[in-house]
């Protein structure tokens, strides 16, 4: 019997799930195929190059999420910044979960994993950066102003889902969001 075909979007977020909770270091091959809907062998066949290439694969399909959903909102000149903000803050709160997902930039962060995926890790903050500052610019800031509140606005989404976590309470996160559309408005 051939086992059951997974759909690549469903495999990436199972892979993600664990990433999301384990690290990269932390992240088993067991683990992995076990989220992913696939035998370990099938998992080895799809990503040859282990879970280097898994964790760098799940970067990607987060980057794309991340353009698709937030970014490409964020510096739409068709749609007013208020709106723009309220949606962007709308998928934010999806692709965390409502703050019970850990954020795979942060799980990937240790000084370990930043010799491998570093370059990529900086790339798509750098991207969060960006899309705020084009936003904040549409609101009427000036470029330094709009560049500080855009990197204040990663380091609020950022802490606010560490904190949580640590809490296991998600209204720091809720709060986070509200604090962000007051911040623009």
């Amino acid at each position: 019997m051939r086992p059951q075909k997974v759909n690549d979007q469903d495999l990436l977020e199972g892979l993600m799930s664990v990433i999301r909770s384990k690290g990269y270091d932390g992240s088993s091959l067991n683990e992995l195929a076990g989220s992913s809907g696939l035998q370990k062998a099938s998992l080895y066949h799809r990503f040859p190059n282990g879970k280097k290439e898994i964790t760098a694969v799940v970067l990607d399909y987060v980057e794309k999420w991340v353009t698709d959903n937030i970014l490409s909102l964020l510096s739409d000149t068709n749609i007013p910044p208020s709106e723009r903000l309220e949606k962007a803050l709308i998928n934010i709160d999806d692709l965390y979960g409502g703050g019970q997902k850990t954020c795979i930039l942060r799980a990937l962060t240790m000084d370990s994993n930043l010799e491998l995926f570093g370059e990529q890790l900086s790339q798509i903050m750098s991207q969060w950066i960006t899309g705020f500052n084009t936003l904040g610019v549409a609101f009427g800031l000036s470029e330094s102003d709009a560049k500080s509140k855009a990197e204040q606005t990663l380091i609020l989404i950022q802490g606010s889902l560490i904190v949580s976590k640590a809490l296991s309470d998600l209204s720091p996160f809720q709060k986070t969001l509200a604090s962000i559309k007051a911040m623009y408005s």
